[in-house]
């Protein structure tokens, strides 16, 4: 099993948080990976065949997070908030894709701290428990999501508490015409990579209208953690100490499995295999500590050319529960039929900034993984098509 520690530098030593001491050098063997591949590692060493394969400058628009995050505070603390809004009985982020997952995201943050339920839902619809006393977050980048514009409508024929994320589009058009807030965002991106833009400004209001602390903290220690690791983890860092490089050539020609545990890393587990399937084109999936032991563990009993086709990867946390601790190690002894498996390990102190290291590593694996498949990670050819023959009725 392979334990992955990015190659900070020095001076962040101190917020590295790893099974074994303050150890930070990547200690990965070649072998474990199967990442002998001379020419994937002639694509990912060469800036120049990367330039190539990404006309659209998803490695410049991912790098950009840390930034996202501090522009994403001034735009959130600027919007109005109706006093009302504060005392809901419960809350909901509705959202679907790169929309959601910031819904995810703040999910977990808040969990130890927020005193009333919060949902995130995938749908047209909205839970029958939605009324005049639930907060809902309505999410969509590109306003024009039609589950999204959907779930909008049922909020407001309840009498619900809106407040609407958005770059524009239709529901930037609905919010205006409603007299509904709207915290609009830059426009131009791949809804995808605008996490920081779907996820601040909800963490933000949740702050301003007293259900939570305030995360500025938070966020300063994970916009520098994020600007740090964008130099081990970026084009110019070679294979030999680019975490997500050498990760990218694990899952190469394997299944992404990723493994998580309930609390911040499962959100950063669902991020990882999203970003998997839409910028590197390929199949991923993703589960969950103590429940996976339960139901998906079984599996792995199977023929070993299937389990042989998964490559595993466990994304760890300080927070983790002893015993999930524990389950992990177990459950590790049980996948020796995978293709290999690998640990990645959050960084930092505050939950912001640990989530959000596992989810940076992902993205920059799943964008070097599309050059190691020869494709152009920002195209999203297959949605496209469906949302065309959905318009056609």
């Amino acid at each position: 099993m392979g334990r992955i520690s990015p190659a900070i530098p020095f001076f962040m030593v101190d917020v590295v948080s790893v099974k074994e001491g303050n150890e930070v050098a990547a200690d990965v063997k070649d072998s474990e990976h199967g990442d002998g591949d001379i020419e994937g590692r002639a694509v990912l060493d060469s800036v120049e065949r990367m330039t190539r394969l990404d006309p659209g400058g998803m490695l410049k628009t991912v790098s950009d997070l840390p930034q996202q995050i501090r522009d994403a505070q001034n735009i959130a603390r600027h919007v109005e908030l109706p006093e009302d809004f504060s005392g809901a009985r419960s809350i909901v982020a509705a959202g679907l894709g790169g929309s959601a997952i910031g819904g995810d995201v703040v999910r977990e943050l808040v969990a130890g701290e927020l005193k009333v339920p919060m949902f995130v839902v995938r749908d047209y619809d909205l839970p029958a428990f939605v009324d005049k006393d639930t907060l809902v977050f309505v999410s969509s980048y590109s306003g024009n999501t039609e589950e999204t514009l959907s779930a909008y409508g049922i909020a407001r024929e309840r009498g619900a508490r809106i407040l609407c994320i958005t770059s524009g589009g239709r529901l930037a058009e609905l919010g205006a015409r409603d007299g509904v807030p709207v915290v609009t965002i830059p426009p131009g991106l791949p809804p995808r990579t605008a996490l920081g833009y779907m996820f601040v400004p909800m963490l933000v209001a949740l702050a301003r209208l007293g259900y939570v602390k305030e995360a500025g903290e938070g966020f300063d220690e994970a916009e520098l953690i994020l600007r740090d690791l964008a130099l081990v983890l970026g084009p110019e860092s070679p294979t030999s100490v680019n975490q997500a490089k050498r990760l990218a050539l694990a899952m190469y020609g394997k299944i992404p499995l990723i493994y998580g545990a309930s609390g911040i890393t499962a959100a950063a587990a669902l991020r990882w295999k999203t970003q998997i399937n839409e910028n590197s084109k390929t199949h991923a999936f993703w589960n969950a500590f103590p429940e996976l032991n339960h139901n998906e563990t079984v599996g792995w009993g199977a023929r070993k050319d299937i389990a042989g086709a998964l490559r595993v990867v466990l994304l760890r946390d300080k927070g983790d529960h002893p015993r999930v601790q524990r389950r992990m190690e177990i459950t590790s002894t049980l996948m020796s039929n995978a293709a290999g498996i690998d640990e990645v390990y959050s960084l930092g102190r505050s939950k912001i900034a640990r989530l959000l290291s596992l989810v940076y590593v992902g993205d920059f694996a799943s964008i070097y993984l599309a050059f190691l498949y020869g494709v152009d990670p920002k195209p999203v050819k297959v949605i496209d098509y469906l949302k065309g023959e959905l318009a056609k009725g």
